[in-house]
This record gives structure tokens, sequence and C-alpha cells, in this order.
């Protein structure tokens, strides 16, 4: 679906600038249009203040990991207890037990869904702010150089751009300047 999206993404940007082409031309004779490109993924992993938001995410992710294995570990050494001992159970003290280990399994995913949504939560907040200073040193780039339009590069959307059009490391450094991480 989202190469559906990314295609028909792609193709309404190639009608609208061969009518923003156009246009320019028709109103000024000789059209000035200057497109460049940016990859906010790279730039977003690549300044200070990414790399310590990834560095904290990390941290975070790897406590909770710790967490869900120890959780994890429990579980099967509980089952594996379980099978030893399930001959020498009654059927009553076996479905206690399987209801038991049943419980836990139902509380780890629920734990284990709880973590990645709060761990992707936690990203969105970290990099947000990050993303939306990126967005105006892209643009105050774009103004500074009379760039027409400048867009996200990734693999969905941009096919092909000549290396000088690629402002990302300019936009990072830019970024790292004025925000020192």
């Amino acid at each position: 679906m989202r190469n559906v999206i990314g295609f028909f993404t792609a193709s309404f940007m190639v009608l609208a600038l061969n009518a923003a082409g156009a246009l320019a031309t028709e109103t000024s004779g000789i059209a000035a249009f200057k497109i460049a490109v940016v990859d906010l993924q790279k730039a977003l992993q690549s300044v200070d203040s990414g790399k310590k938001a990834k560095a904290s995410l990390e941290k975070e992710f790897n406590e909770k990991k710790k967490q869900l294995q120890a959780e994890e570990d429990s579980i099967k050494k509980m089952t594996e207890d379980f099978k030893k001992q399930s001959l020498a159970l009654s059927d009553e003290a076996k479905s206690r037990k399987q209801n038991e280990i049943q419980e836990r399994l139902m509380k780890y995913r629920e734990l284990f869904g709880k973590s990645q949504f709060d761990i992707q939560s936690r990203e969105r907040e970290l990099t947000e702010p990050i993303i939306q200073k990126l967005k105006g040193i892209v643009e105050e780039i774009g103004n500074a150089k009379n760039y027409t339009m400048i867009l996200e590069k990734n693999e969905n959307n941009i096919l092909f751009f000549a290396s000088k059009d690629d402002l990302t490391e300019e936009v990072i450094k830019a970024f790292n300047k004025k925000h020192h991480g």
C-alpha cells in the first residue's frame, strides 16, 4: 500500500512540477526553477541532538527489553516446571497451573505491546522538535539560495537527483552550528 501511495505522490509531484515549470516559463519567458532534496531521516540521525535522542531511546529500549526478557524467562521456567510436575498433579492443580501460566502470558503480551507503544511515543516526543528545527533550517537555506522547491529525499518519491542538489550535509552543519547539539 505504501508503494502505491508513494507512486501516486510521486506522480502528483511530477505533474505539479511540470505545471509549475510551464507556468513559470509562460509568465517570465525563462524560468529560474531550482529544486533540491534533503534526506531528513539522515539529518535527524546525524545532527548532535538526534544522536543524543537516539542514545537516550536505546538506553530506554534496552531497559524495557531486560524487563521483558526477565518476564519471558520466568514464564518459560514456569512452563518447564509445569511439564515436569504435571504427572504428579491432580487435574484441578493442573488446571490452576495452566490458568496461571496463561494469565502470565496475557500480562506479558500486554506489557510487550505497551512497551512498544511507549518507545514509539517517546521517539516521537524526542524527535519531533528536532525535525521541526531541521525543517526551519531547510526553509532558511531554501530562501537564502532561492530554491523554488526542496523535496524530502526518500526512496519512494525521489528516483533521481543530481548530488549537487542534495542539501542534507549543509542542513546538518547549519543545524549543529545553530543549535549546538
